[in-house]
């Protein structure tokens, strides 16, 4: 328990005291003033003193109508009407409902904290042989450091020397450990299990997985849900209006000669005005989105803010890049098809050299294949005049001759006025040929990911209706790989340019036929302008790829396909309870309202019922925090 709630808990034990003594004990009256009178108006300026304070502050900076100046204005007018008791119950409970309030946020904030609780407090660094504890802010690119056996890992880097086991579930919310050694990546946030480790460090601390990730947690209330707008739009006009509301209650009433007359209508009025707080709904919708952020990262799924669960909670079609995202992305040379008169590895060496400079998957498997086929390292000095054309390959001046590696699509006169051979095979062809003559065809598989098939049966129990593919791969491939995982539909051989284009048709279409929302999966790096442009962008993070937390709004850790359904099943249920919120405090309090204009509700009971509404919506809110899915 925090210090600011021990002292409002010791504030309201001792004001309760002091008015249970002034209303139960026989106490003298002394120089003309009551002691038991004296007792309850010290009761309520201990308990009620800062409420005062901070309704004349707000009043001073133009901020009226809040529930400070609704509880001070309404035991103001008890206190005015000679129900003194009355007053002083109000704010006491009023307090007692603060504290709770105060606490269960306190306890989801805390939670939060539990979850993410990957932020380092130190660095070991190593510097002129010596080893010294520093604030891993003041490590730089380049320096080394050592993490001991249960330390957190502080910063970015690679491993030098050492072998150990991570706990990465801060980071991807699995158990499982992940094993490594000398020349593996390691990032921050996770747990060293066993073994000192020797770390280069790659990036400065602002630059790190750990520091982006807390960012953005910490930020991802900035990015409120429309729920969330309509609850600060509503609490700004409620207010006057129910204060006002109050005012024609206590006067045109006993004016008109209806009922009772003006004390009867002014206790109506306050009332009124206690019952009219928004506390329940001001704490508890934003707690609720807060909640369920919080628990999604518990599983490893960081939502960037509260309006994307709301986004996630709509979601009927979800559009899936292939490479990397429902494939491995880890391709490997399956078969070299030469022309008459060249070698296998000569078409090798050319399509290697000239995707030498690529970052692609395909570049990648044609240089290992090169280096495993033959056992030399590529002279990189042949290579020049690089040109990428997108989607469909490159273009590279090997030893003074122009070569071409890419997909048929290639072919173009601009590009390499030879034919290609019409390859009908289920994988990636790069075909490869000189300025002129044509040298054969490297035919590259990618593997299907584990569980995926699974993932979207999941999906769609989820309500889920469409299912899409979007590759630049040949049809034949892209079907291949649709049908044997269940998804809908397929578009194949697309450009870059075309993803966006056919993702606007698929939210045109979407909008047209039932106004849900549309999600875009991909690996966060070469899907970023369809990232962007889907109504939500889920990036595969790979235990926190820079590319996907910068270019999405849901990040996935752990690269599982079937968190993609967790995280809508998180979303909806965290929207159900936000609205069971927003119902249940709006229906509560509308019922007293009328019952206090009536006079069937005493300040004491519209008390209880405000501090009640708080509390059940509040904890109704914490539920979020411990998700299922």
């Amino acid at each position: 328990m925090s210090r600011k709630l021990k002292k409002l808990l010791v504030r309201i034990s001792i004001a309760a005291v002091l008015f249970l003594a002034g209303m139960l004990l026989p106490l003298p009256v002394y120089g003309g003033f009551e002691t038991n009178i004296i007792l309850l108006v010290a009761a309520y300026l201990l308990v009620g003193y800062d409420i005062i304070l901070k309704a004349a502050t707000n009043i001073g900076h133009g901020q009226v109508f809040d529930e400070n100046f609704l509880m001070t204005i309404a035991t103001f007018a008890a206190f005015g009407t000679g129900e003194i008791a009355e007053g002083v119950m109000v704010m006491l409970l009023y307090q007692v409902g603060e504290w709770f309030q105060q606490y269960a946020v306190g306890k989801s904030r805390n939670s939060i904290s539990d979850l993410m609780d990957i932020r380092p407090d130190y660095a070991h660094l190593v510097k002129d042989g010596e080893t010294q504890t520093v604030d891993p802010e003041d490590v730089a690119v380049g320096d080394t450091i050592l993490i001991k056996a249960g330390e957190k890992v502080p910063l970015d880097g690679i491993v030098k020397k050492g072998e150990s086991f991570l706990d990465t579930s801060a980071l991807t919310g699995e158990s499982v450990p992940r094993r490594i050694s000398a020349g593996d990546e390691i990032l921050s946030g996770c747990i060293n299990g066993s073994g000192l480790l020797e770390i280069e460090v790659s990036k400065e601390f602002e630059e790190s997985t750990v520091s982006k990730i807390l960012d953005l947690v910490e930020n991802a209330s900035s990015r409120k849900a429309k729920a969330e707008n309509f609850i600060t739009k509503f609490a700004k006009y409620y207010t006057p209006i129910v204060v006002f509301g109050a005012l024609v209650l206590a006067i045109i009433p006993p004016l008109a000669g209806i009922g009772p007359g003006f004390r009867e209508w002014i206790i109506r009025a306050c009332t009124f005005l206690v019952i009219s707080c928004p506390c329940a709904l001001v704490i508890s919708v934003p707690l609720g989105f807060f909640g369920g952020i919080g628990g999604a990262a518990k599983e490893g799924i960081l939502i960037k803010g509260s309006n994307f669960i709301e986004t996630l909670a709509n979601v009927d079609t979800v559009v899936f890049d292939k490479t990397g995202t429902v494939t491995k992305g880890t391709f490997e040379v399956q078969k070299i098809q030469a022309s008459d008169g060249v070698t296998e590895d000569y078409v090798l060496e050319c399509a290697a050299l000239a995707e030498s400079h690529s970052s692609h998957p395909i570049a990648g498997s044609l240089i290992a294949a090169y280096k495993n086929r033959t056992g030399k390292e590529l002279s990189a000095e042949k290579v020049s005049d690089v040109k990428e054309f997108s989607g469909m390959g490159v273009a590279a001046v090997i030893d003074g001759v122009e070569v071409f590696a890419g997909n048929d699509k290639l072919s173009a006169p601009d590009k390499a006025a030879v034919k290609f051979a019409n390859v009908d095979a289920a994988g990636t062809v790069v075909h490869v040929a000189l300025k002129g003559k044509y040298l054969g065809y490297i035919l590259i598989s990618d593997e299907i990911k584990e569980g995926v098939a699974e993932a979207m049966t999941e999906l769609k129990k989820n309500g889920v209706s469409d299912l899409v593919m979007l590759t630049g791969d040949r049809k034949n491939i892209a079907e291949k790989v649709a049908s044997s995982v269940d998804i809908d539909t397929v578009y194949s051989q697309l450009m870059p340019g075309d993803k966006v284009d056919k993702v606007e048709e698929l939210i045109a279409a979407e909008d047209k036929k039932s106004k849900g929302k549309l999600a875009f999966v991909g690996d966060g790096i070469n899907d970023a302008p369809v990232l962007s442009r889907a109504d939500v962008g889920i990036a595969m993070g790979g235990l926190g790829s820079d590319a996907a937390i910068e270019a999405a709004d849901v990040v996935i850790m752990d690269d599982r396909l079937s968190k993609i359904a967790k995280a809508i099943g998180i979303s909806r249920r965290t929207i159900r309870i936000v609205r069971q919120n927003i119902v249940f405090a709006l229906g509560v309090k509308g019922i007293f309202l009328v019952l206090g204009a009536l006079g069937f509700a005493n300040l004491w009971e519209a008390v209880f019922a405000d501090v009640g509404v708080a509390f059940i919506a509040i904890l109704n809110s914490m539920r979020t925090l411990y998700q299922r899915g």
